[in-house]
This record gives C-alpha cells, sequence and structure tokens, in this order.
C-alpha cells in the first residue's frame, strides 16, 4: 500500500500522525498530573480542617485512697520450732503435715531404753544409799544409849573417865555418818531425776495449740542432739490469725503509723483482697544491695484458714483517704488542647500549664486559627482570656498559683528576668530548663523543688504528692459539653491514687465529660499495638479501663 506524503514537510521530518499522537499524550498526561495533585491537595486540606477526636471519662463521686506498696509474706503470730534435747532412735511418729495439736500432745516418741536403764540404774543406787542409812542410824542409837548408861555409871564409880568418853566418842561418829549418808542419799536422788527428765525427754510433745507446718524426721531417723538441739517440727500457732512480714522502702516508711488499715492480694486468690492493719514497725533496717527497708507488720485474720503461711502479698497501707469526694483521671488534669498550647507559645503538642496558656489562648491570630482548625469546638470565646497588662499587675506569687501550683521562689526569679526575656506575651520566654512542662510554658523545675512532680504529659495540672496529707494545687480541666464545644474549669486538685485524683470546683459536677486525650485526624489510621485499641494512642489504655470513652 502506498504511503502518503506530505509534501510540505521537510526530508527526515516524522509523519503529521506522529506528531498529533505524541501531543495527544502530553496533553493526557498533564492532565492525569493535575487531576493527583488536586486529590492530594483536597485530601490534604480536609486532614487539616478534620474535626480531632477526644478521649473522655466521666467525672465520679467517690473515694480516693493513697497507699504505700511493699510485697511482703505471710507467717504464722507465732511460730515454735520444736526440737530434741535428747540424742536418739525417732521410735513413733504422731504428727504429720497440717496435724491438729494441743498443748502438750506428742508429736514423736525417741527410743526410750537407753534412758530407761539409766533411769533403773540410778534407782537402785538410792535404796542402796537409803538402807545405809537406816544401818548407821542403829548404830547411832546404840552409840547414844551406851554413851547415857556409862555416863550414869561413871557417877557411881563402877567406871572409868576413859570409858565414858570412848563412848561419846562413838556416838559422835554414828552422828557424822547419818549426815553422810543423808548427803549421800540426795545425791543420787538428784541423779534419777535427771535420768527420769532425759527418759521424759525422748516424747517429742506440742508446746502450743497450733497447726504443723513442717515435719523433718521418719520414723528409724537418729536424732543427734549437740550443740544444738535438732529442729523436728515447725508449728504455728493458731493459724486463723496471721501477719504479713512486709518490707517498706526508707522513703515510704515515715508515712506508715500503727492502726491504719491494709489490704493485701495473693496469687493464689487473685480476684479476692484481704484486709488488715498495721500492727507493728520494727524499727530494725534490712539492707540489701545498699537497699534500705523496714518490716511493718500487717496482722489479719483468717478464720476459713484460705491463706497459707509462706504466700507472697502484695501489699499496700493505706496512709490518707477522702470519702465522698469528685474524682476524675489523673490525666484530665494534665491535658491541654492542641491548639492552645500551641497559641501559647509552647510549639510542641501537650502542655506542661494549663492555666498559664490561658492568657495567650485568643491574643494572637494564630491561635485563633488554630482554635478554629480544632474541629470548631474550641473558640477564643469558649476559653477566658486575661491581658498580658492585668497578669503583669498581678503580685508574682499569685500568678505562679494560677500557672498550676509552681514554686514562688522559681516564679520570683523568673518574673525579674532571670529566664530570659518575655517575648510572645507569655511570662517566661528565651532559654527553657530541662524540666519544663510540655508547651514550654512553664517551668517544672521549681515545682520539682517544691516537692512535687511536674506534668510531662497534656495539661497544666499536676498530681500533687500527698504525703498522707492534702495538698492542694490549681489545676484545669476541659469539660465537654452537649454541643461538642470544650469548656475550662479551674479546680483544685487533693489526694491521688496513682489512676484518680480528687478534684473540686463550683463548676464541675459528678457526671460531666472531662478530656483525658486528644486524637489527631491521622492517628485513627495507624496500626494498633499489640493491646492497644484502634485509634488508641499509646498510654490510654489505663484511661479507658477507667471509664474514659472515644468521641
Amino acid at each position: 500500500m502506498a504511503r502518503a506524503i506530505d509534501p510540505a514537510a521537510p526530508d527526515g521530518a516524522p509523519p503529521l500522525r506522529n506528531r498529533r499522537s505524541r501531543r495527544r499524550l502530553g496533553w493526557w498526561l498533564a492532565a492525569a498530573g493535575a487531576a493527583i495533585l488536586g486529590v492530594a491537595g483536597f485530601l490534604v486540606w480536609r486532614a487539616s480542617h478534620e474535626r480531632p477526636r477526644y478521649v473522655t471519662a466521666t467525672v465520679t463521686l467517690g473515694d480516693v485512697q493513697k497507699s504505700v506498696g511493699a510485697t511482703g509474706a505471710l507467717n504464722p503470730l507465732v511460730t515454735v520450732q520444736v526440737g530434741s534435747y535428747v540424742s536418739g532412735t525417732v521410735k513413733t511418729l504422731k504428727c504429720d503435715f497440717n496435724t491438729e495439736v494441743v498443748v502438750g500432745q506428742v508429736c514423736a516418741t525417741i527410743d526410750p531404753l537407753p534412758f530407761q536403764l539409766v533411769v533403773d540404774e540410778d534407782r537402785a543406787q538410792v535404796t542402796t544409799v537409803e538402807a545405809q542409812l537406816r544401818k548407821d542410824r542403829a548404830a547411832q542409837l546404840y552409840a547414844k544409849t551406851a554413851f547415857e548408861r556409862d555416863s550414869k555409871l561413871l557417877a557411881e564409880g563402877t567406871v572409868s573417865q576413859d570409858a565414858v568418853d570412848n563412848d561419846k566418842s562413838v556416838y559422835d561418829q554414828a552422828t557424822a555418818q547419818i549426815g553422810l549418808d543423808q548427803a549421800n542419799a540426795a545425791d543420787k536422788r538428784s541423779a534419777l531425776k535427771a535420768a527420769e527428765v532425759n527418759l521424759a525427754y525422748t516424747d517429742i510433745r506440742s508446746p502450743v495449740v497450733g497447726t504443723v507446718i513442717t515435719r523433718t524426721i521418719d520414723v528409724g531417723q537418729t536424732v543427734a542432739a549437740s550443740l544444738q538441739a535438732p529442729t523436728l517440727f515447725l508449728i504455728g500457732k493458731d493459724l486463723s490469725k496471721m501477719q504479713v512480714d512486709t518490707n517498706v522502702s526508707e522513703a515510704d516508711v515515715g508515712a506508715v503509723r500503727l492502726g491504719q488499715d491494709a489490704s493485701f492480694t495473693v496469687q493464689a486468690f487473685p480476684g479476692r483482697t484481704f484486709r488488715g492493719r498495721v500492727r507493728q514497725i520494727r524499727r530494725g533496717p534490712i539492707t540489701v544491695q545498699n537497699i534500705v527497708t523496714y518490716d511493718v507488720v500487717v496482722a489479719f485474720d483468717n478464720p476459713q484458714r484460705l491463706l497459707f503461711p509462706g504466700m507472697t502479698a502484695d501489699t499496700h497501707v493505706v496512709i490518707a483517704e477522702h470519702d465522698h469526694v469528685l474524682r476524675v483521671p489523673l490525666p484530665a488534669v494534665r491535658f491541654t488542647p492542641e491548639g492552645l498550647a500551641r497559641a501559647g507559645g509552647g510549639g510542641r503538642r501537650g502542655g506542661g500549664d494549663a492555666a498559664e496558656s490561658r492568657g495567650e489562648a485568643g491574643v494572637t491570630e494564630a491561635g485563633e486559627e488554630r482554635a478554629a482548625a480544632v474541629g470548631q469546638e474550641v473558640s477564643t470565646a469558649a476559653v477566658p482570656a486575661e491581658g498580658s497588662a492585668e497578669r503583669e499587675e498581678k503580685a508574682p506569687d499569685e500568678a505562679v498559683s494560677e500557672a498550676g501550683g509552681e514554686g514562688r521562689g522559681e516564679g520570683r526569679r523568673r518574673r525579674h528576668g532571670e529566664g530570659g526575656d518575655e517575648r510572645g506575651g507569655g511570662r517566661w520566654g528565651g532559654r527553657r530548663d530541662r524540666g519544663d512542662a510540655g508547651d514550654g510554658s512553664g517551668p517544672a523545675a521549681a515545682g520539682e523543688r517544691g516537692g512535687e512532680a511536674a506534668g510531662r504529659q497534656r495539661g497544666g495540672g499536676r498530681a500533687p504528692r500527698t504525703g498522707g496529707g492534702r495538698a492542694a494545687h490549681r489545676a484545669r480541666v476541659w469539660v465537654l459539653g452537649k454541643d461538642g464545644a470544650l469548656r475550662p474549669v479551674d479546680v483544685t486538685t487533693g489526694l491521688d491514687d496513682g489512676a484518680l485524683i480528687e478534684v473540686s470546683g463550683p463548676d464541675l459536677h459528678a457526671g460531666d465529660r472531662v478530656v483525658v486525650n486528644e486524637l489527631r485526624p491521622d492517628e485513627h489510621r495507624r496500626t494498633p499495638m499489640p493491646g492497644q485499641n484502634p485509634g488508641q494512642s499509646p498510654g490510654q489504655n489505663q484511661v479507658l479501663r477507667q471509664g474514659g470513652r472515644l468521641l
């Protein structure tokens, strides 16, 4: 077939149809690229304007307990080691493991034959001594009679003086022999009594009412009692009343007092909690690898005898308790919406001081834009804004107190510019200490010197270390209203148990939903870790188990 040739085309140029096809392909590729860029831009815009999701928990009304944790072992109140005073072979065994015994009950018998032979020999010697004593008494009586008769005859001149003196000497010797025989008889009787005592020790008897915990002998075994009596039985006295010997660290033992309530669990009954009271705080230190602990004895009743000696107990001694108070999870007082945290000048997600960030929440355009971007639920109108001039007029101590309970001395030093300049409307600028909170809006070093740990998660509140008392600090929680908007509520924190913290405030009520965490729009697409719910960031498992829910 003949091919048409364009006469206007220069020599060696491609045909017109090929050029048009390549041009058309280029247009299609450009259109496809533009479409892809448009879709990607739309997805990025939607992700940036998508409403965030919040993990919330309900404000509850109940009790808050602060406790000191320790690990210990269950022991009877009195443990008796029953041994043997004499040596010999075990002939009979009448007690075994778990045998209930009473005082004087025979648990084992050592072969009594060798000891019986000694008793018989000593008894025979006592009989011999007593017979000799009777004989000497008869001789004494005759010597006395002869002396008295010759004394009368001497007065009549019948006998000589020498005969009377001889009679008196014989009488005195007979009297002395009686005393010697009596002493010898007492010695033999003592030897007989010792032999009888050793014979009685061949019966191993229980000294207390209790239960045999350990048995270390068998029939036919030889028991050698030399310098130390061997232990044959270990008897626990009255296992219905026992104790837990716990090892409390030296940092916590100062808060423990006699009579405080305590609870403990054992692995044998994982779903059951047992209760007792602190009975004794032993002052003798226990040092293991330079770690000093003290033995705190917790007494408890064991009427059903479910618990056995030697069980490991996870013990908690209640050092402070507040009843019928409002409670929220600990993350609730540390949470600050990300938009407000960035508006406050922190630039990092999360905050260390919610009260500090509230002053800058609506004074910058960046804060307003970010607040509008957070699901349109946090607006500058919903957050009370305070002018920087008004904050500067306040006393340093008052301003620091509103910032979440920071140390007064640290507030004064930073107020006078030791920490840097005051740019961006915030109280602290420039270089931050290493202990700053998450958004950099407040120093945690002062709080650490004041005795409280700075909040390194979201929010401005901190969980106070009460030390057994009621240490109140200012904090802020964010309540999610029915209209979906966040509302800040200033509260006073009190006692905490590690999961829940006591709060009080006129604007917080039982049943309110407080925010404990914020999920970014892209977090629900991440692959969850093992044991983690989809769309849940690490560290939320405990919050959700405490009644938090995802919105």
